[in-house]
């Protein structure tokens, strides 16, 4: 294994999608990741949404780099499986309900005890302490509860979910961020192990902006806005000739001159009120309706191109197959090409982000259930004879 993260061992006892995402980016850059699963199913990310013979495509990225240890967690000889490895890892990321792993005798007094100077990043709903810590949390009741539904969708309609499991992804970052600040402190022998503790209703309240000031001085309340920016403009998402969306952020001063100037409204960039934000956002709708006008007389690809040459930021709304097709993002080596256990070769998202001297890397695609769970136990010093006992007794697979 290369990378910034090489001779760092993981161990990952979560599901789903934000512990096992946070693990991901330890392994993308380089950190020996070993993954425990269910002997019976494996993770239940296995089977959701897309699936290629059997198994999510979504699997196959999520869990790449990953070694596959199958274990059954509720037996005696696979907690002392766990135990071992915990032992010899420098950071463990879990995302059980809080207390989950304490009636299992994987706690964090058991483990730090046997590892002074583990790291333990803890992803739960609400975080391990409060009123709420024993309630069971979902990323979608993250985003509800952090405030970042409530200010998504159109003015008067029910807010939509965003699209992806952002609430989870941002949960994992700050899982991510606070497990390598904590493991730096142990590296640097300034101290020993720690828990880092990531709420999914806090990762995303900590993105929500001038949220509660606004509220808390202004009385102001932050609602529904649609693809507007609220407060700044402008900044909307517009409609061309062809139907296409293009986002358009024309909200400095001198880009607001030059984007009136492009789309033939030279009048406005010249107006002695518009010439600050404060100003603009007092005419935003007819601000918005003036570059609307004008974009709908315009196909996408005139719209882009007109605003690349006055150096207005503007993008069009991508799909997925945009993506694919972008030189852009081929350039920067963001599609790359995956083989699957079966020999198909699928494209994929790159690493992010990019380091200039020890880049990540994507070595393997997701493994099958306990691919390597002989392995890691042989590493651990079991006997061939005591890992065919554990398999035989069920505690591994």
């Amino acid at each position: 294994m290369s990378g910034p993260l090489k001779g760092i061992r993981v161990l990952e006892l979560g599901t789903l999608v934000a512990a096992p995402f946070a693990a991901r980016l330890f392994a993308e850059f380089g950190a020996e990741v070993i993954k425990i699963e269910s002997p019976q199913d494996g993770d239940p990310l296995r089977n959701w949404r897309s699936m290629h013979k059997g198994t999510s495509l979504w699997w196959y990225l999520q869990a790449r780099n990953k070694k596959s240890v199958a274990v059954d967690m509720k037996s005696a000889g696979g907690i002392e499986v766990v135990k071992k490895i915990a032992a010899s890892s420098d950071v463990i990321i879990e995302n059980f309900r809080p207390g989950a792993l304490e009636k299992l005798s994987l706690g964090w007094d058991v483990l730090s005890a046997l590892n002074p100077k583990l790291v333990m990043v803890r992803i739960s709903g609400y975080g391990q302490t409060g009123p709420y810590r024993n309630r069971p949390g979902f990323g979608s009741i993250g985003e509800a509860m952090g405030g970042l539904r409530y200010v998504t969708g159109e003015p008067g309609r029910a807010p939509p979910r965003v699209g992806i499991s952002i609430g989870d992804s941002l949960a994992s970052l700050h899982g991510v961020i606070g497990g390598l600040m904590a493991l730096l402190r142990v590296k640097s022998g300034e101290g020993g192990g720690q828990v880092v503790d990531v709420s999914l209703v806090e990762s995303v309240f900590n993105l929500m902006e001038g949220l509660i000031p606004e509220y808390d001085l202004l009385g102001t309340v932050r609602e529904r806005a649609g693809g507007a920016l609220p407060g700044v403009s402008p900044s909307n998402t517009y409609t061309a000739s062809d139907n296409g969306y293009v986002v358009i952020a024309g909200n400095s001063d001198p880009i607001f001159k030059r984007l009136m100037k492009t789309i033939g409204r030279t009048e406005l960039a010249e107006d002695p009120t518009l010439q600050n934000n404060q100003g603009r956002v007092a005419r935003s709708a007819e601000i918005d309706a003036a570059i609307g006008d004008w974009a709908a007389r315009h196909t996408t690809a005139e719209v882009l191109a007109a605003l690349e040459t006055a150096e207005v930021p503007a993008g069009r709304l991508y799909s997925a197959a945009d993506i694919v097709a972008d030189p852009h993002y081929q350039a920067r080596g963001m599609i790359q090409d995956m083989t699957l256990p079966d020999g198909i070769t699928v494209r994929a998202p790159g690493i992010v982000p990019k380091l200039s001297e020890t880049p990540g890397e994507v070595r393997w695609a997701g493994p099958t259930l306990g691919q390597h769970s002989a392995e890691v136990l042989s590493d651990l010093g079991y006997s061939d004879a005591e890992i065919s006992a554990l398999k035989a007794s069920g505690a591994i697979r």
